[in-house]
């Protein structure tokens, strides 16, 4: 289906929901990026296995949580894409 087959309510309820979850993810990838990190040293109290919170999440967590977003994400788009009928093959 190409975008000329949108309705243009459908396309602003599209592009609103997809502009939504765009905010999110950034929000996410803000809050881990500079957020934590900036907390870190305040972090360092509590421990997780032996190592500082502050270093586990500059060190691993932060990665972890932006591999996790990169598939939510995804996940999400499609489905948007599935419910407003733009899906790709």
């Amino acid at each position: 289906m190409s975008d000329t087959d949108l309705t243009p309510e459908k396309a602003r309820a599209y592009w609103s929901r997809t502009s939504t979850l765009m905010w999110v993810v950034l929000g996410i990838w803000f809050i881990f990026s500079f957020v934590v990190h900036f907390f870190a040293t305040s972090l360092n109290q509590i421990k997780i296995i032996g190592f500082p919170l502050g270093f586990y999440m500059a060190a691993q967590g932060s990665l972890i949580i932006f591999v996790w977003a990169i598939f939510w994400y995804v996940r999400r788009q499609n489905a948007i894409d599935e419910e407003f009928d733009v899906a790709e093959d």
